[in-house]
């Protein structure tokens, strides 16, 4: 649940324009402390590029981003970093040949952060019995939960997930879901986007629907699904996914 303080990360009319095509057309969202802010939509509605605008990896062609009051848009991905923001990209950012001990080891020092004992980062997201294992043999939703231990080591002020739930067994999607939700009731605020829907509105407090490049429905998670809108334009035409372990 929000916490009701000023929102941690803002953005007001975002555009990007790729090709000469609009692929955002006026974006507006605010992610507050406490809650867990849901982004979904078809595939093609630009949930992923507008993360990218979002954590610094591109700049919007229009519009603002706001981190804890402060003007954002020009700032890089390593500056919205130290600020505070996590990210969880869609694609694997697993490095493959190091271990799950080297991999967490590793990103804290490239992230400038004190050592910290692998064992409880992994702990976290049920990986302490797999520290020596090359990144490599995992599963998809071991992967998925390295990156997202990788993300929460840094005890982000805003994290941004997209796709978290890709590849995850269903035990594995509730224990991520927990683990979400716990990051929240701390006082950070999540934004994601999934296709998994049913995972994703069980985590969400409040949802948004993108559609044609712009927010077409906000709402609270519950309500969602029975939005007219959501049902005709989104779950009505939403191929289910198979899952991997």
């Amino acid at each position: 649940m929000s916490s009701g303080g000023a929102p941690a990360l803002v953005a007001k009319g975002v555009r990007v324009i790729r090709g000469g095509k609009a692929i955002l057309r006026g974006v507006d969202l605010e992610a507050c402390p406490g809650e867990v802010l849901g982004l979904l939509g078809p595939s093609g509605a630009g949930k992923s590029t507008l993360f990218r605008v979002l954590v610094g990896e591109s700049t919007p062609d229009a519009g603002r981003v706001m981190l804890f009051g402060a003007d954002a848009t020009r700032w890089p991905l390593w500056q919205r970093a130290r600020a505070g923001v996590g990210y969880v990209p869609q694609g694997p950012s697993v490095l493959w040949d190091l271990s799950v001990r080297e991999n967490l080891i590793t990103f804290r020092k490239i992230a400038g952060l004190p050592p910290q004992d692998a064992r409880l980062a992994a702990s976290v997201v049920g990986l302490e019995e797999r520290l020596e294992v090359r990144a490599g043999e995992l599963s998809g939703g071991e992967r998925r939960r390295l990156e997202l231990a990788r993300a929460v080591t840094r005890e982000p002020k805003v994290l941004i997930c997209d796709e978290p739930f890709a590849g995850v067994d269903p035990g594995g999607a509730e224990r991520l879901g927990e683990l979400l939700r716990g990051l929240a009731d701390r006082g950070t605020a999540v934004l994601l986007a999934d296709h998994h829907v049913t995972e994703a509105l069980r985590v969400c407090t409040r949802a948004l629907l993108l559609l044609d490049g712009t927010i077409a429905v906000s709402s609270l998670a519950a309500d969602f699904p029975d939005h007219p809108l959501v049902r005709g334009r989104y779950l009505g035409t939403l191929q289910v996914t198979s899952r991997q372990s």
